[in-house]
C-alpha cells in the first residue's frame, strides 16, 4: 500500500509542476521594456509634488490645484493601461510550444521511469544515525553460534564426499579412542581437529581445537591456534559470524592487532550487520597487509571499490595486487646483513633478487612496503641513479594515498634519496 501512495504521490507532484509549466509554455510572449515608461511616471509624480508646493505658496488656488491633479491622475491611469497590454511580438510560435510539452511531458515520465528502477519506493527514510543503530540491534540480536551451526547443518545434511573418505574415517574414529585414553596429547588433539574438520565433523573439529588451546595453557596457545578455531566457527556457521566467534576475533586482535585472519572475519562480521562502512576500513588495511596469494584476497579485492562508494570514499582508487608469498624483495633483515658484507659479496647477494623485484613490480605493481624495500635494496646496491627513478615513479603511483606516500618518502630518506617530495 505505502509503494502504491509513494508512486502517486510522486506522480502527482510532478504533474502539478509540469501544468504550471506547460501553462507559462503556452502563454509565452516576450514583453515590452520600459521604454520611457518609467521616466514619465516620475515626471507625473513630480507634478503633483509641484502642484502641492504652487498651492502652498498661494500662487494657485484650490479649484485650480484639483484640476491639475485630476488631469495628472487620468494621464498616469492611461500610462499604466497601456503598458498593461503591451508586447513586443507575438505568442511563442505553434511548433515550438508543442516541442516544449513533448520534452516536458518527457522528462515528467522519463523522471518516473528512473525513480521506479533505481529509487526505492516504499522503502521508509533512513537517517546515518538511525542506520547505525539499527546495525547495532542487529549484530546484538544475530542468532548464537549453535543456532547457526544447526541451521547450516539442516541446509546440507549430507556429509562432502572426497576421494578417500572412505579410508580416513576409521582412521578418526581410532584417534578418538586413542585420546580417550591419553586426554593430554597435544599432537593428537591438533590432528583430530584438522581430520575432523575434513570430514565436515565442524561441531567435533571445533571441540577438538578448544581442548588443543587449553592444553597448551594461555602462554603456550599461539594467535594461529585461535585463528584456526575462528576459522572452523565461521566454516561451521556457512559463512556467518557468531557472537561467539566475535568475542574469539576480539581476543585474537589483543594478541596480534594485524592477524589476517582476525581481520578478515571481523570485516566481514561488520557486512553481515549493516555496517559496510568499518567493513571498508578493516579490508583496505587488510589488503595492504596481505600476500597478494592469501585466500581472501580475491574477495576482498572485488569488495574493496564497492565498499568504498557505499562508504562515501568515491575517490578510492584499488591499489596493484600485492606479491604472492615468498616473491617479495629483501628483507630489511637482509638488507641490513648486507652492509656488514663486503661489496662483492653484497652485490652477489641482493643483486638477482633486487632485478627480480624490478620486474615484478614494472608487471604487476605492489604494496608501499614492496616499493620501499625496493628502494632501500638498490641504495645498498649503490644504485643511486635507479632509485631515483623508482622513488619518482612511486610517487607517481601513490600520488593519492598519503599513508603509502609517507612509507615511499620515510624508505627514500633512510636510504639516503635526498628529493623534493611533492
Amino acid at each position: 500500500m505505502s509503494f502504491l501512495v509513494e508512486v502517486a504521490g510522486f506522480f502527482i507532484i510532478a504533474l502539478m509542476v509540469a501544468a504550471v509549466l506547460l501553462r507559462a509554455i503556452w502563454r509565452a510572449r516576450r514583453m515590452a521594456a520600459a521604454d520611457g515608461t518609467e521616466r514619465a511616471m516620475k515626471v507625473y509624480r513630480d507634478q503633483l509634488q509641484e502642484v502641492d508646493r504652487d498651492l502652498a505658496r498661494g500662487t494657485i488656488g484650490e479649484e485650480e490645484a484639483e484640476r491639475i491633479r485630476l488631469e495628472i491622475s487620468r494621464r498616469i491611469l492611461e500610462l499604466d493601461r497601456d503598458q498593461a497590454t503591451r508586447y513586443v511580438g507575438d505568442p511563442a510560435p505553434a511548433p515550438m510550444r508543442w516541442v516544449a510539452i513533448g520534452v516536458l511531458v518527457a522528462g515528467v515520465l522519463g523522471s518516473g521511469a528512473l525513480y521506479l528502477v533505481l529509487g526505492a519506493p516504499g522503502y521508509r527514510d533512513m537517517p546515518l544515525v538511525e542506520r547505525h543503530a539499527d546495525a547495532a540491534e542487529a549484530r546484538a540480536s544475530r542468532p548464537g553460534q549453535a543456532t547457526l551451526e544447526a541451521e547450516f547443518a539442516a541446509r546440507f545434511p549430507e556429509p562432502e564426499d572426497f576421494p578417500g573418505r572412505a579410508e580416513l574415517e576409521p582412521m578418526v574414529a581410532q584417534l578418538r579412542a586413542a585420546l580417550a585414553e591419553r586426554p593430554l596429547d597435544v599432537t593428537g588433539y591438533s590432528l583430530l581437529a584438522q581430520n575432523e574438520a575434513r570430514l565436515g565433523n565442524y561441531r567435533a573439529a571445533i571441540a577438538a581445537q578448544v581442548r588443543l588451546i587449553e592444553l597448551k595453557g594461555e602462554d603456550g596457545a599461539t594467535a594461529d591456534d585461535y585463528a584456526y578455531l575462528l576459522d572452523l566457527m565461521v566454516i561451521a556457521t556457512g559463512g556467518f559470524v557468531s557472537p561467539e566467534a566475535e568475542t574469539l576475533i576480539e581476543q585474537l586482535l589483543r594478541r596480534d592487532a594485524q592477524h589476517p585472519v582476525a581481520l578478515y572475519y571481523s570485516g566481514r562480521m561488520y557486512a553481515q550487520t549493516g555496517r559496510p562502512d568499518l567493513t571498508f576500513r578493516i579490508w583496505r588495511r587488510l589488503h595492504d597487509l596481505s600476500d597478494g596469494d592469501a585466500p581472501w584476497m580475491d574477495e576482498v579485492r572485488s569488495a574493496l571499490p564497492e565498499l568504498a562508494r557505499i562508504s562515501g570514499e568515491p575517490r578510492y582508487t584499488l591499489p596493484p595486487r600485492p606479491a604472492p608469498a615468498g616473491a617479495r624483495g629483501p628483507s630489511a633483515e637482509d638488507i641490513e646483513a648486507a652492509e656488514d658484507m663486503s661489496p662483492e659479496d653484497r652485490a652477489a647477494m641482493i643483486e638477482g633478487m633486487v632485478d627480480g623485484m624490478l620486474a615484478r613490480l614494472a608487471n604487476d605493481g605492489g604494496s608501499a612496503q614492496d616499493w620501499a624495500q625496493l628502494l632501500r635494496a638498490l641504495a645498498v646496491l649503490e644504485r643511486r641513479e635507479q632509485a631515483l627513478e623508482i622513488l619518482q615513479e612511486a610517487r607517481t603511483v601513490f600520488a593519492a594515498r598519503p599513508d603509502d606516500l609517507a612509507i615511499i618518502n620515510d624508505a627514500a630518506e633512510a636510504a639516503g634519496l635526498r628529493t623534493p617530495a611533492p
